[in-house]
């Protein structure tokens, strides 16, 4: 089923009041919001029962929405991060000085995503912006594949939810260090 254009400028409007999405993803439903309003990632964060310590990670339609919250590496360290793009390999890159402790929790380094998730892709670009994406359930639960489960575990929580089909990956995507190469997440 083709999402119309209205759905997605919907969502957008949310993202820029305030709101919480729920979108698909490469393997679950995500949630999301706009990364720079704190009271929506504070919401995120509460629903979530997420601690910020922990940073969140950022979706993005391309790498251009994410160069304002990266400090950018080397060629040769990008040259991997870059290939697997888009796609659902996360990477940790060195976080802009600036970014909010929201983001980053209690790392220097920020995890992104372009993602190849069609719809995702489409949101990111319709909200002109990357978005938090961290997966649809409470902490301790099962990620969410379906409305139906999204319904059932946030139960009304989420302002706005984007349908769609999720990815075929069975497990949330890995994340890597871009700077050691090493999985922090497989």
């Amino acid at each position: 089923m083709a999402t119309h254009p209205w759905h997605l400028r919907q969502a957008a409007r949310y993202f820029w009041l305030g709101g919480l999405i729920a979108y698909p993803t490469e393997a679950v439903y995500g949630l999301g919001c706009n990364p720079l309003d704190g009271d929506a990632v504070q919401h995120l964060l509460k629903l979530k029962q997420r601690p910020i310590e922990k940073g969140l990670i950022l979706i993005a339609s391309d790498f251009n929405q994410l160069r304002p919250f990266v400090i950018e590496p080397a060629a040769e360290i990008m040259l991997p991060v870059l290939a697997s793009w888009p796609g659902p390999a996360t990477w940790l890159l060195p976080a802009a000085p600036e970014l909010p402790r929201w983001l980053t929790g209690r790392h220097n380094s920020i995890a992104v995503r372009v993602t190849a998730h069609p719809l995702a892709a489409k949101l990111c670009h319709a909200c002109k912006s990357p978005l938090i994406s961290t997966s649809a359930n409470l902490s301790g639960q099962q990620p969410v594949r379906n409305t139906l489960a999204l319904h059932n575990q946030l139960n009304g929580q989420v302002d706005f939810i984007l349908n769609g089909k999720v990815g075929r990956l069975k497990q949330p995507t890995p994340i890597r260090d871009a700077m050691s190469g090493a999985f922090i997440r497989t």
